[in-house]
């Protein structure tokens, strides 16, 4: 097989990868890593119905604990690379529709049990299989077939040319499980930590697995999660000692959080993005100048200062930045122009325009402030919102892709093709994640197109062209990247943070150790 040569930015294959897990960048650490301690974790995103199917993982709650108990093939660590996990090694072909990938030996289940390729086999057929609905099942559904090639190899054979499938087998939901799991309620994994206890909604209790395969990771006894919705009652958590660290840190708070000096931010540039997604398939959405109307009457610049406190940048109404290899700049930022929004009103047949926005605190702090100060913005377009505050629990199921136009938020994914894949076309329709509902064909064609594209200035033609149609015909009015930014005891010490989900890469119980 012919190994294939992609951008380093992007990821790493064959037997490069290997080796890189010693050449990740550092930074400077707060002594050597040593083991021991309970780490608390206080958690915004959870629901009553989580569950530790990987099939079914939908919240930071879930991503977490899943990480805590389980691996999967590859990793994203800081800066975006792809790296090895339980697989040591991979290549692919010229034509990047078969990838082989090479299993790390001696891994073993939490019961003992020794990793396989038909382990592998097992966990991916789980999101493939007829009716599944894992929001991993457009990014798996290439998957033409899949072979052992004894117990330490398995190849992937691919219906079409993917250059970014090692980068796309990292996926939160792609955690291998032992062959012929049908009860995820023990948490049985190859992971860093074993389960004692699990409380959805509530909390969630990990132990050290004491025959870890990652010598220098899992370096705490145990780990407790515990959910916290609102955003001052963990900040009070932490403060008073009660947790080590949390996520979704309320931006309003962030300067009164670097005054302490037993608190430390942790702020990373990333992916996320913080969107207002409106149903292109039903009314009043359905008509794109509405949508656009609804676009040009939000100051995206004056988000970002009072929502965010400054902690992002303005986002431009599709889901890439820089922050992604193959972002495409150049595209005209999109800026506030009540006029242009009273002009799409009018060719929508519309003079006065009014809405229900519905909100909560669940997909990001400040969502409410961002709602009220949205509705500021869009009553100079003669456009009157109306705040629908609605509970925390239940968010994602009750208003998320049921009601016209509503918060979200999305923390990326580890590749351009995974994003789009997922939000933006008919593949992620199917498996219910694309939250506006946009099906656009020729979008379809060219997320295909660019996925098997080696060529780096023909993809980025692709996706650029792929940004563009988002930006002027998609529902989702994405107004602003936002940093990562947690918070944790000063207690606590890691090396450079990853980038790729909030509290390093949602992996810091496997990552972090007490100082």
């Amino acid at each position: 097989m012919k190994l294939i040569e992609v951008d380093r930015r992007q990821l790493l294959v064959g037997s490069a990868a290997t080796a890189l897990i010693s050449a990740l960048p550092r930074r400077a650490r707060a002594g050597t890593p040593k083991k021991g301690g309970h780490f608390k974790i206080g958690v915004a995103d959870y629901a009553s119905q989580d569950s530790l199917d990987p099939a079914n993982s939908d919240t930071r709650y879930q991503l977490y604990i899943n990480w805590q108990l389980r691996n999967c093939l590859t990793e994203i660590g800081p800066g975006g690379k792809v790296v090895p996990e339980l697989a040591e090694s991979w290549e692919g072909s010229a034509d990047a529709k078969t990838w082989a990938f090479t299993l790390r030996k001696g891994v073993t289940f939490h019961d003992g049990k020794t990793m396989t390729a038909k382990d592998v086999i097992y966990s991916y057929n789980m999101h493939i299989k007829e009716g599944s609905k894992s929001s991993a099942k457009p990014l798996v559904a290439s998957i033409a077939s899949m072979k052992a090639d004894g117990d330490n190899k398995i190849i992937f054979e691919l219906s079409s040319g993917n250059v970014g499938f090692p980068a796309i087998v990292s996926n939160y939901s792609l955690l291998i499980v032992p062959d012929g799991t049908t009860d995820f309620s023990k948490g049985n994994g190859t992971g860093g930590y074993m389960l004692e206890d699990f409380k959805p909604g509530i909390s969630a209790m990990v132990k050290r697995n004491p025959n870890y395969w990652k010598a220098d990771r899992a370096h705490f006894d145990s780990v407790e999660l515990v959910c916290i919705k609102d955003a001052t009652a963990r900040m009070n958590a932490l403060i008073s000692g009660e947790i080590h660290a949390y996520n979704f840190v309320d931006p309003k708070t962030v300067n009164l959080l670097k005054s302490n000096d037993k608190i430390r931010i942790e702020q990373v540039a990333s992916k996320a993005h913080y969107v207002f997604p409106m149903l292109t398939n039903a009314a009043p959405f359905d008509n794109n100048d509405v949508r656009m109307a609804m676009k040009y009457a939000i100051d995206r610049e004056d988000m970002v200062k009072r929502v965010l406190h400054g902690l992002g940048t303005p986002g431009n109404d599709h889901p890439i930045n820089a922050a992604y290899a193959d972002f495409v700049p150049g595209l005209e930022q999109r800026s506030y122009d009540p006029d242009k929004a009273k002009f799409h009103l009018k060719k929508a047949g519309l003079s006065d325009f009014a809405v229900q926005l519905f909100v909560s605190e669940t997909p990001f702090a400040g969502a409410t402030d961002a709602a009220v100060v949205y509705k500021e913005h869009a009553a100079k377009a003669g456009i009157n919102i109306e705040v629908v505050k609605t509970p925390e629990d239940g968010y994602w199921d009750d208003i998320w892709t049921k009601k016209p136009i509503c918060a979200s938020r999305w923390s990326g994914r580890s590749n351009v093709d995974a994003m789009l894949s997922l939000a933006y076309t008919d593949e992620g329709i199917k498996v219910g994640w694309n939250e506006t509902f946009m099906n656009n064909d020729r979008v379809n064609k060219l997320v295909l197109e660019a996925r098997a594209e080696f060529d780096a200035a023909k993809r980025a033609e692709k996706y650029g062209e792929v940004q563009k149609i988002i930006n002027e015909e998609g529902g989702a009015l994405t107004f602003a990247f936002a940093d990562f930014v947690d918070a944790s005891s000063a207690k606590i010490a890691h090396d450079e943070l990853a980038n790729e989900w909030d509290l390093d890469g949602g992996r810091a119980s496997e990552r972090w150790w007490f100082a």
